[in-house]
């Protein structure tokens, strides 16, 4: 008894042990822990506390309206009107599950255009809002054969998967979705073609202000969605010089692919409307503006709040040089004179005419006109169609327009002097065929004349021997050979270059032309050459050239900016000046001013003497005007169905007005505009009508008859 009682005394001491021991181990844990909270929350607490209420600044750029486009006499031919718009600025990491609800609940609120969904999209679509039926699409076997090559990354093997998906769903699956799936993915497929926290664009037309406010309303709904005001550019001139305006990109082009990287440097965003051509694309460092710089605070990738860190500004205007009045009459002069001859049998081959008028003694371009008759790719009417490009983008064999050109060559050259006679022949080389003057085919006109008369009557023979003195033939002598090398023709060219004839003129329009450039064959290649039938140039170079003869040889590059300005206080106004664009002196011609004198006077001849190949068209003008006609010998491209060329003959006028005091300079061009049997002359009657209409217009705004009275040569 007493043993058992021993027993149970021992037992009973060991437990409180254990016990104490146990409390022991639990207080040591809960000081660890203790002590572990106190080093989070008060050693590391701020640290952990920033990391979990950590945002970060994201700044992006926000386009601004462009500048606008006034004409010389201060009408807005290029302008923006504002519109209602609905964005959506998308996360750095979009969910495709997230921006899914986003347009279904948007889908709910707006009409979408749903013309741009293709048929890809709608299997995306249908794999999205189907996972088990789409799932099903790869076997279970193929998901493993495909999972066991170990050519393929991980990523290449779900590609892979996914591409056997799109190709097994069918036209039966795709029935399926209803017109509200297509308007959901309408709207769908804008988001997830945004870019991260850049606001896209997702409808800007026709939205109407029902839409506008109730999207307004529930934007606490729709993450990432906002409402705003767009614009739109507009040409209130309709198809006025349309394509030398040029175009900008929409707001779902963005930036053009192959410009990409040129405009991200300069801070622009890849949605962003740029100029994609002519006036638009040259001035787009001006008309674009200064954009509004936005900074997104972002947490995990979703926006919290946007904050504006600096102001846009819209684009800053510009004042071109054009006369848009002046512009529309000469359009509507070129059109008429087109439809009166391109169905007339001696015209089967014409479809366009061109015009430039501009200062010669400035440069600046009061009127540049291209017009070409043929099918509307859009209706298939045949109608005449806007080809301003044409006048600096395409060239043609000028004829007799360069004589002036070729006396001055001789000057310079030191062949012939003015005043000097030469007798016109025809010019018979060895193995060559016969060359002479229009008039005098056979040499039944022998006669010699002057430099001036020469001009006048428009004598090729002259020419020719002027061309072979510089080549080495002091005298001609009939069916001998003669001297000439590619070296001579270079050298011609080289002197032709003096006036703007063969090179760029400089003009600030991206796309200008030189002109086609002969091959040198034989000696003979000279005298074509210098008569207008070898070289081609465009409309402008002549326009340049005859402004060089005009001013008394300088060679003023031809512009199309006149002014900067900055935006306006109000709509109507017009802004501050910022710069003032001054004329540029490309270079001076080398001849004396007695030697520039005599060519004036032969073109003044041109125009008023008794055989002067314009007199019938300009003798009886109020206006005192010069310059030279052309008629070149060309053939019409290789027809594609045929593989005929056809012969026909280009005109050409070019002049400058007044004769004493020049203030207006312009160049007529018409290709193909007879095919030999009898001329038309639509050359001279385009180049007459635009000459009474400049001075009339003129007349006009001295008397103050107009508002907002401005003379042409300001």
């Amino acid at each position: 008894m007493d043993k058992k009682k021993q027993k149970k005394k021992k037992k009973n001491r060991h437990v409180p042990v254990r016990m104490n021991l146990l409390f022991f181990f639990v207080f040591l844990l809960f000081s660890v822990l203790i002590l572990r909270l106190g080093v989070v929350q008060i050693v590391s607490g701020e640290g952990y506390k920033q990391e979990v209420e950590r945002t970060e600044d994201v700044v992006v750029t926000n386009s601004v309206p462009r500048g606008k486009i006034y004409d010389r006499t201060e009408k807005v031919i290029v302008d923006n009107v504002a519109k209602n718009a609905i964005t959506y600025t998308p996360p750095q990491s979009p969910n495709p599950e997230d921006m899914m609800e986003v347009a279904v609940k948007l889908a709910q609120l707006i009409e979408m255009d749903t013309s741009s969904v293709r048929e890809r999209d709608q299997k995306d679509y249908w794999i999205l809002t189907n996972k088990k039926a789409a799932d099903k699409k790869v076997t279970v076997e193929e998901k493993k054969e495909i999972a066991r090559n170990k050519d393929l990354s991980s990523k290449e093997k779900n590609s892979k998967i996914y591409q056997m998906t799109l190709e097994r769903i069918t036209e039966q699956d795709l029935a399926s979705l209803t017109e509200q799936d297509i308007e959901n993915l309408a709207i769908y497929r804008e988001l997830s073609t945004g870019y991260a926290l850049t606001p896209k664009i997702i409808k800007n037309e026709g939205v109407s202000q029902k839409e506008f406010a109730v999207v307004s309303e529930n934007l606490s709904e729709l993450p990432g969605i906002n409402t705003t005001t767009d614009w739109e550019r507009v040409y209130p001139f309709e198809n006025t010089i349309r394509s030398i305006l040029g175009s900008v990109s929409s707001s779902k082009q963005g930036i053009p692919s192959e410009m990409v990287d040129y405009y991200l440097s300069k801070d622009y965003s890849r949605n962003d409307r740029v100029g994609t051509s002519q006036l638009e694309l040259q001035y787009e460092h001006i008309l674009s503006g200064r954009k509004e710089k936005m900074k997104n605070v972002t947490k995990d990738g979703a926006v919290l709040e946007t904050k504006v860190m600096k102001e846009g500004q819209r684009g800053k205007d510009i004042v071109i040089t054009i006369d848009m009045e002046l512009q529309q009459e000469v359009e509507k002069i070129v059109s008429e004179e087109l439809l009166k001859n391109v169905h007339q049998g001696r015209s089967s081959h014409l479809d366009r005419a061109f015009v430039v008028m501009m200062d010669p003694n400035n440069g600046e371009v009061l009127a540049l006109v291209g017009k070409r008759y043929g099918k509307d790719p859009n209706t298939g009417e045949y109608r005449v169609m806007d080809y301003a490009l044409g006048t600096y983008t395409s060239f043609y064999e000028v004829g007799s327009a360069v004589k002036g050109a070729t006396v001055l060559t001789g000057y310079m050259a030191g062949v012939i002097s003015p005043g000097q006679p030469l007798v016109d022949e025809p010019i018979e080389i060895a193995a060559t065929k016969t060359k002479a003057s229009w008039f005098n085919p056979n040499g039944g006109r022998t006669q010699s004349m002057n430099d001036r008369f020469a001009l006048e009557i428009s004598s090729n023979s002259y020419m020719f021997k002027v061309a072979m003195k510089m080549a080495g033939n002091p005298v001609y002598i009939r069916k001998a050979p003669i001297n000439g090398s590619e070296k001579d023709l270079v050298n011609l060219r080289n002197h032709f270059n003096q006036f703007g004839l063969g090179v760029n003129t400089g003009i600030d329009l991206p796309g200008e032309v030189d002109g086609y450039k002969g091959e040198f064959n034989d000696p003979g290649n000279l005298l074509d050459f210098a008569i207008g039938q070898f070289d081609t140039y465009t409309p402008l170079q002549l326009a340049q050239y005859v402004s060089t003869i005009a001013n008394d040889g300088y060679r003023v590059q031809p512009q199309i900016l006149k002014e900067v300005r900055r935006p306006g206080g109000d709509p109507e106004t017009l802004g501050t000046m910022e710069m003032k664009k001054e004329p540029i002196i490309l270079n001076k011609v080398n001849v004396t001013s007695q030697q520039l004198q005599n060519v004036q006077k032969g073109f003044y001849q041109v125009y008023h003497g008794s055989e002067g190949t314009a007199e019938s068209h300009f003798g009886d003008a109020p206006y005192v005007a010069a310059g030279k006609s052309g008629t070149a010998e060309s053939f019409t491209p290789r027809d594609p169905v045929t593989g005929m060329k056809y012969k026909t003959y280009n005109t050409t006028l070019i002049g400058y007005a007044p004769y004493d005091q020049p203030e207006i300079a312009y160049s007529t061009v018409v290709p193909a505009s007879h095919n030999g049997k009898t001329d038309p002359y639509i050359n001279k009657d385009i180049s007459r009508r635009i000459m009474d209409k400049y001075f009339e217009l003129k007349k006009q705004r001295d008397s103050g008859e107009e508002k907002g009275n401005s003379d042409f040569s300001e």
